[in-house]
């Protein structure tokens, strides 16, 4: 079984080469850092500890997230995972177990249930995180507590869920359009640390409020205007289907 892992990055020399090596060699079999316009020699770090590294000069997480899709190499699973070292990559054994064993499509890693790891967030993402998934919960009958970004999904499910947020939105749009399809979507605890470096969203009052708004809104519009597929049109078995891989921006 082949796994890829996509990790977006700008700027973080100072983490990138904990995360990378903390990822399980015996489980991973590609690692994709998606970088842009790093000015601190983030791509050059990652190169040398032996990621493949993609230059996405656009802005963006969903677009780079998107990105590293277009050039995973037949993967069967895709694991994203920032690159600031606030989720542990030697975890990624919790967030594949349910979709090896075939109990889950999607796996989220879960910063709120695990022991230890709600006071690394500072408590205006807590709170946001919270009421978000609540929101979810409530409309689409997926259990979650968090919209972490280490999670993981089986490649046909990326594929067939035609994923197209660039920016804030990605954190929602995988979990949405899953759960309108069908998709099993498993949360799993995983630990969290304060980041290395500078939050680039939740660190400034710009990007909280832009991120809230636009997860908020975004679930309410896939709701109501039924965006993406839905359960009664989802394959029982899903086709993989490279166009929509390949469409991705690159």
């Amino acid at each position: 079984m082949r796994v890829s892992v996509i990790i977006p990055t700008r700027n973080e020399r100072e983490a990138i080469s904990h995360v990378l090596a903390d990822l399980p060699a015996d489980l991973v079999s590609e690692v994709i850092v998606v970088d842009s316009n790093s000015t601190d020699g983030t791509p050059d770090l990652a190169a040398c500890a032996g990621a493949r590294v993609i230059s996405e000069p656009r802005r963006g997480y969903g677009r780079a997230c998107l990105t590293g899709l277009a050039h995973a190499q037949n993967p069967d699973i895709v694991v994203f995972l920032d690159g600031d070292y606030s989720d542990r990559p030697s975890e990624l054994p919790l967030l594949l177990a349910p979709i090896i064993e075939g109990r889950a499509d999607i796996t989220l890693g879960s910063r709120l249930d695990a022991e230890g790891a709600h006071p690394a967030l500072p408590w205006h993402q807590v709170f946001g995180n919270r009421l978000a998934a609540r929101i979810i919960s409530l409309l689409y009958g997926v259990q979650i507590s968090d919209l972490g970004p280490f999670r993981a999904a089986r490649i046909d499910v990326l594929r067939e869920l035609r994923l197209e947020q660039f920016t804030y939105g990605w954190a929602v749009e995988m979990i949405l359009k899953g759960a309108k399809a069908g998709y099993r979507v498993v949360e799993v605890p995983v630990s969290y640390y304060p980041r290395i470096g500078k939050s680039k969203i939740s660190g400034t009052v710009r990007g909280t409020i832009g991120a809230g708004w636009s997860i908020l809104t975004l679930i309410a519009r896939y709701y109501f205007g039924g965006n993406g597929p839905s359960r009664c049109t989802r394959h029982e078995h899903p086709r993989s289907d490279p166009d929509a891989i390949s469409s991705s921006p690159k």
